[in-house]
């Protein structure tokens, strides 16, 4: 790490402290050369490659993004588009990769937003999925009631 004061590279860690809910190391640095101390904060780059091979950064808004268009009309809760896009990344960053397929973050939102909204769950699934017809709508809607029968049955 740079100095950003004399811009020598030479630097030694003094303290580190985890921030930003674990997603985060704060460290507390010392140069080498002018003996002045600094901050930095690093945390582990989660890339998000996408059909065509583009890679970009996994974008938390922009998970809330898509399914906030999915909700439109909805009584969803802007708390609870923030929880789902938090645990959207919980899952992506929990498969150990640096680099996640497109298609997986879209899977990792499926199940949470199936929790949240059926009704906006059909309207995403249905782009997710390119739903070409009455019949993929119809076997998704007689999902949802073959997990809503079960969850009754087992409380």
């Amino acid at each position: 790490m740079r100095c950003p004061f004399c811009k020598n590279d030479d630097t030694k860690v003094i303290d580190s402290r985890v921030a930003d809910e674990g997603q985060a190391i704060r460290r507390r640095r010392s140069c080498v050369e002018c003996g002045r101390r600094f901050s930095t904060v690093e945390s582990a780059v989660l890339s998000v490659v996408k059909r065509n091979g583009v890679t970009e950064p996994f974008s938390r808004e922009k998970v809330m993004r898509g399914v906030r268009r999915a909700c439109q009309g909805r009584h969803v809760a802007e708390d609870a588009l923030a929880q789902l896009a938090q645990q959207v990344e919980d899952t992506v960053r929990a498969s150990g990769s640096a680099e996640i397929p497109s298609n997986e973050v879209g899977l990792a939102i499926l199940k949470p937003l199936r929790d949240l909204d059926e009704v906006a769950y059909l309207r995403f699934a249905s782009v997710y999925r390119s739903f070409d017809s009455l019949e993929d709508f119809q076997r998704e809607i007689d999902d949802l009631r073959a997990a809503s029968a079960e969850s009754v049955k087992s409380s």
